[in-house]
């Protein structure tokens, strides 16, 4: 493949400000909201089961349809941002999600609830991608590992508050008052962004001149060095979908916990994948202060550790030695995710960030989140859970493999990379 010349990115501000952290809190906020959105539906499920005798393929896909409008929209609706806007654009998409959400309190039927969950992934689908942007835009350079895992951390948050609290709610006044506290505590959260957040403060003005997609096409596709980086971090997340399905599983099987202990301590165990998220990458940051090109080095270790952990843990036979090498696996398995997201973005011009993130979000899905528990279903079905969780370090050491051919390149990039020069190349000279 070609090598299109490298584009660095422009530097973000000199220093943090208390303005960044308030957009980081923010977005942050909002993420959680976009997961408990999902995620609520999971806590009620069997009451929804229940009252319309739904079948578990229609329960499926209620959720199913969420993802479905997800990964077909991701892509243009970042780029959408991009150009026209990524506040306003973060502000139509929360409060598309939480109306939605509030629609499903009104479902009469299952039909009804399977429109309001497509318009919670329509509102869902470039959340992640842009929101990531915004907070890339207001902090240092520096900052872009921690901020890219803590910002990501924000998922599994969401996800354990959605069904905790869903749950709770749902015991509590019915399923239905569970829907509405989230939806309207995502409208909240939006009309705080709107006011709060600006524009003006996040890079580049948008253009709304015609696109000249050759040249966004190779600065998205253009090195085999961004390539790697994709890979990198989606295969690296095939585990984090794998466990996160079959955990509950492996607890009730053979350590035959009740489904409620089972539950809570799933929970546990993916808040400390968030917590390996947030210091894995704080660790990433800090150790490139000195040499910025030692993030790719940074993140080969977390995927060989991921791999020992994890061979070590399956390997062993159920018991505290290994639920102790899960939690040490799950550690640093999303390590590499944030620093992943770094990287994609001090390769792009800032103006295209929120593109570039959507693309490595769909690497995420589709090497990763998606693939990860269908690949290892199948194999199960044939051998039995306990070794078909012998697959996961194979990705580890495919993303470690790919990081080993990066960080040549990413040295050299770093080193001899120039400004990206106006950031206009992006669009036709006659704006028609």
């Amino acid at each position: 493949m070609a090598h299109a010349a490298v584009v660095i990115d422009q530097p973000g501000p000199e220093r943090t400000s208390a303005y960044g952290w308030i957009v980081f809190a923010l977005s942050f906020g909002l993420l959680m909201s976009d997961h408990m959105a999902r995620q609520v539906l999971n806590a009620v499920n069997p009451l929804l089961k229940a009252e319309w005798n739904l079948g578990d393929a229609e329960v499926a896909s209620l959720s199913s349809v969420v993802a479905l409008a997800v990964g077909l929209l991701t892509f243009p609706l970042s780029l959408a941002a991009d150009r026209f806007g990524r506040v306003r654009s973060l502000f139509a998409m929360a409060t598309l999600w939480s109306l939605a959400t509030l629609g499903g309190a009104l479902a009469q039927s299952y039909h009804q609830m399977l429109f309001a969950r497509l318009l919670v992934g329509v509102g869902e689908a470039a959340y992640g991608s842009v929101g990531i942007a915004v907070v890339l835009a207001v902090f240092p350079v520096g900052l872009r590992s921690t901020l890219s895992s803590s910002f990501l951390a924000g998922s599994v948050v969401g996800q354990m508050v959605g069904v905790a609290v869903g749950g709770q709610i749902a015991a509590a006044h019915g399923w239905r008052s569970a829907f509405e506290a989230i939806g309207g505590a995502g409208l909240v959260l939006a009309a705080l962004y709107l006011l709060i957040v600006r524009e003006s403060r996040l890079g580049p003005v948008p253009s709304r001149e015609k696109l000249d997609w050759r040249v966004l096409g190779r600065q998205l596709f253009g090195r085999r060095l961004l390539w790697l980086t994709y890979f990198a971090s989606g295969s690296q997340l095939f585990c984090a979908g794998a466990l996160s399905v079959f955990l509950p599983l492996l607890l009730t099987r053979y350590y035959a916990m009740p489904i409620d202990r089972a539950g809570r301590t799933t929970a546990l165990f993916l808040l400390v994948c968030a917590i390996g998220m947030v210091t894995c990458g704080v660790v990433g940051d800090r150790l490139a202060r000195r040499d910025p090109a030692i993030k790719p080095r940074v993140a080969l270790v977390y995927a060989l550790m991921a791999a020992v952990f994890f061979a070590g843990a399956f390997l062993a036979p159920p018991g505290a030695v290994q639920l102790a090498l899960i939690g040490c696996a799950l550690l640093v398995v999303a390590g590499v995710a944030g620093i992943a997201g770094a990287m994609a973005a001090n390769l792009t011009p800032r103006a295209i960030h929120g593109t570039v993130m959507a693309v490595l979000a769909l690497s995420n899905n589709l090497l990763g989140l998606a693939p990860g528990p269908f690949v290892t279903g199948m194999i199960a079905d044939r051998i039995g859970l306990d070794k078909a969780l012998l697959i996961l370090p194979v990705p580890c050491l495919l993303c470690a493999l790919s990081l080993v051919l990066a960080r040549g390149d990413y040295a050299r990039a770093m080193r001899h990379g120039q400004p990206p020069v106006a950031e206009v190349h992006l669009y036709s000279s006659d704006g028609s």
